[in-house]
């Protein structure tokens, strides 16, 4: 069924998210129209292509035009109207850029397949609203009704146990009765035959013969009964193990994998609640059905006779029950919160020796007798000595406080946890730094070491040994050596969701850039408001893979993506997106969030979308060269013949943002022309938004000038106000200077005019030391320029 045809048939709820995809730019109308010709184009490769987009263009228009002839047919007038000027609106806005409207429709068709893949999710589970709140799958609702089943199923066999205790009472009241009086009753037996065979034919009176027919009949009745619960205590049990195997290998394996999910910055929906519940109120059930398992022993040993059903299957019984109770104990410990350094919140599982990491631990059976019972202990590696040792990983101690009881009173919803805040690792030292073989083929952050938890459990006559353990964790000595770090956490939780495979890296397995994409997405949805759209992925994906008509199931290596370094690059792909994605949490963020930021863009593309806007306009992009992360901006500028130039500055990196905002650089950003007058480049973000509306608010305002203090008589003048730029000056101010001359004055070599890329941002004291040397040689111009300048304080005489 065509991708279109899907969508009609999504519930109201994404239907209504289904229409806030389009709008004039690509009119809801035109996409039902040509459904099946949209969707058999490949508008993302005609995003990135100009000649493919213009032919794709000219198709669309043609496909109109057969449309509209069918309408025509039709006579369907509305339709004709709508379409002819859904063509006009195209062909004036798209047909000198046909690669943005390519860019529109690539983009409305890939969030439908994100809105049809959600809602196909929901539909196959049948996602319903929750009176708590949350949302609840169908199978989440028939395991609910079965849990319910589960214990009403419980309480009728406690009723019929009182049924069986009163009538076993009534049988053994009437038997030792009968047997006082002197007469021989049947010896629990509930064959006809063997009661006739104890009755004494000379002494037996009628009425004694009628009493122990009635005790036959009660006898016969207990047998039933308990064949009756017998049978029953057998599929109940059976309805327990198939509800447990729902519980423990479905809901509880899917909350690990969204935890998984969780720790590398994708949705964080891991709210262990409601398992908590259903895992209680079936661990409550087992235990009153395992007393009631116990009450059968006791009545059976105050009765019993030869083909006693409890005789036969009560042991089975038990043996299940508390196989059952120690499976599910055993499951519902688990590690609540993962491994994590609190300096570091968005980067679990990654832990530094020497530095306190944290993580919490939660028994999902929420008995109150359990409170402060269970100590847990915390160990490393504890399964994976010997493997450790083969590997040549390094082996480390826990430090701090390793040893808690868990408790109700420090978790909000009284839940059953113990939380570990002042753990540290560190290193043993094996001669070998820290390594027992050194010959080790991994590196230290590919190294995956689990943290183990254990405890012991009493209840109710059993000893259950309980046992869970983190993710696999990198342990790093240095904190340059996090992003690599990272890096390995990123892709085993992307591509296994194995809970223990410490020699994962021995032999990494491939991803796919469907995968990927995806993870890198979340690397900054996770810490800002803003994840990456497909334009920015398809870049990103150029970057790893090269130029490819389709990227989709295309497949990354491990060493491409951390390990080698970029075509023409000295650095990798992941060292270079890992520290751009630091420059935006720290520097940027805001500018991020309001979506001014383009980012990830090639440059010919960058060129085809500024090339028809007006001198001045200007876009936001990472720089692609700088391993620490850069950010700079490209600007449209014509020339004294009229011909479009599109200009970028050196980009700006952190150092230099650690002393002005990105904002003030672009509001206070200059050029200096050929008749050094000092002018902004800067007037329109991309696409048209005036640099005050976009930028102004993220400038700090200038302080009022503050009145002198002391004698209000005092002659002295205040200090005149200074004022920070970036200046680019015009590259024919250098051309008598020697590249000597230009690093002393802060300015790079090799900058000419024919280089639009080679334009550096200029300090104030070069500012002014070119400005004083042309003032010597050009004084009138210099004199009023300088007049009408703030100067920095650093080029400013002290006072």
């Amino acid at each position: 069924m065509a991708q279109w045809n899907q969508l009609q048939q999504l519930e109201t709820r994404y239907l209504e998210q289904l229409y806030h995809l389009y709008s004039d730019s690509f009119p809801m109308e035109l996409r039902q129209f040509l459904a099946p010709w949209i969707e058999s184009q490949d508008w993302a490769y005609a995003a990135n292509k100009e000649s493919h987009a213009t032919l794709v263009f000219h198709n669309l228009l043609g496909e109109i035009d057969q449309q509209y002839s069918r309408f025509l047919q039709e006579n369907n007038v509305l339709y004709q109207h709508n379409l002819r000027r859904i063509k006009q609106h195209l062909q004036s806005k798209y047909l000198e850029k046909p690669m943005e409207i390519a860019r529109i429709v690539a983009r409305c068709l890939w969030e439908e397949q994100r809105l049809l893949q959600t809602a196909t999710t929901a539909a196959q589970d049948g996602t319903t609203s929750h009176p708590s709140g949350t949302v609840v799958t169908e199978k989440q609702q028939i395991l609910e009704h079965n849990l319910q089943d589960i214990r009403k199923r419980v309480q009728d066999m406690e009723q019929k146990m009182k049924m069986l205790e009163n009538l076993q009472d009534d049988f053994d009241f009437n038997y030792k009765t009968l047997k006082s009086q002197g007469d021989n009753p049947p010896n629990s037996s509930p064959i006809c035959s063997e009661l006739s065979q104890d009755m004494n034919g000379n002494s037996q009176a009628a009425a004694t013969r009628q009493k122990m027919s009635q005790l036959e009949q009660m006898l016969s009745a207990l047998d039933q009964l308990r064949r009756q619960i017998v049978t029953e205590m057998a599929g109940l049990l059976s309805a327990m193990d198939f509800v447990q195997k729902n519980l423990t290998d479905d809901e509880l394996a899917d909350w690990k994998r969204r935890q998984q999910i969780a720790c590398i910055g994708g949705p964080p929906n891991i709210c262990l609640d409601r398992l908590e519940t259903w895992i209680t109120s079936l661990a409550e059930s087992q235990l009153q059905i395992r007393q009631q398992i116990k009450k059968l022993e006791e009545l059976q040993q105050k009765v019993s006779y030869k083909g006693d059903p409890i005789i036969q299957h009560r042991p089975a019984l038990e043996e299940k029950i508390v196989d059952l109770f120690r499976t599910l104990m055993k499951s519902a410990f688990v590690v609540e919160r993962q491994p994590c350094m609190p300096m570091h919140p968005d980067r679990p599982l990654v832990i530094k020796t020497g530095v306190q990491f944290t993580n919490k631990v939660r028994l999902l059976v929420k008995f109150p007798e359990l409170n402060y019972q269970l100590k847990i202990k915390v160990i490393i590696d504890k399964e994976s000595g010997d493997v450790a040792a083969i590997r040549g990983s390094r082996k480390f101690n826990i430090l701090g406080t390793n040893t808690k009881v868990m408790n109700m009173e420090e978790s909000n919803n009284g839940s059953l946890s113990a939380e570990f805040k002042h753990l540290t690792l560190r290193e043993q030292r094996c001669g070998n730094g820290g390594r027992t073989n050194s010959d080790a083929s991994l590196i230290v952050t590919e190294e995956l070491h689990l943290i183990t938890f254990e405890t012991e459990v009493y209840h109710q006559g059993l000893k259950i040994d309980l046992e869970t353990h983190s993710l696999p964790v990198v342990v790093i000595s240095n904190i340059c050596q996090m992003p690599n770090a990272w890096a390995s956490i990123l892709w085993y939780n992307m591509l296994t969701n194995h809970p223990k495979n410490v020699n994962f890296f021995t032999k990494p397995p491939v991803g796919t850039w469907d995968q990927v994409a995806e993870v890198l997405s979340w690397q900054f949805s996770s810490t800002t408001k803003r994840g990456l759209t497909i334009e920015q992925l398809t870049t990103l994906a150029e970057k790893l893979l090269g130029p490819c008509v389709n990227y989709s199931g295309c497949q990354i290596t491990w060493a491409k993506f951390c390990k080698e370094n970029m075509a023409g690059k000295g650095f990798s792909f992941w060292v270079w997106l890992d520290n751009i994605i630091d420059l935006v949490k720290k520097y940027i963020l805001a500018l991020w969030n309001e979506g001014y930021i383009l980012g990830f863009i090639s440059k010919e593309r960058e060129r085809a979308i500024l090339s028809p806007k007006p001198p001045g306009t200007f876009l936001l992009r990472f720089s692609e060269s700088s391993k620490e992360g850069g950010i700079t901006f490209t600007w449209v500028e014509k020339d004294i013949s009229g011909k479009t130039q599109i200009q970028s500055v050196e980009p700006y990196t952190k150092q230099q943002l650690n002393s002005m905002s990105f904002a003030e650089i672009i509001m206070g950003y200059k050029i200096m022309d050929a008749t050094n007058i000092l002018v902004s480049p800067l007037v329109y973000l991309f696409p048209e938004i005036p640099k005050e509306d976009a930028f102004g608010k993220y400038c700090r305002p200038e302080a009022a000038p503050e009145a002198e203090l002391g004698d209000p008589c005092s002659t002295i003048q205040p200090y005149l106000k200074t004022k920070f730029i970036c200046v680019t000056p015009c590259p024919s101010v250098f051309m008598d200077f020697p590249d000597s001359e230009l690093l002393g004055n802060g300015i790079f070599p090799g900058t000419n005019s024919g280089n639009t890329s080679d334009l550096f941002p200029m300090s104030p004291r070069t500012l002014d030391s070119l400005m004083h040397n042309e003032a010597e040689a050009n004084p009138g111009p210099l004199d009023s320029l300088t007049l009408d300048m703030e100067l920095s304080s650093d080029v400013a005489s002290p006072m």
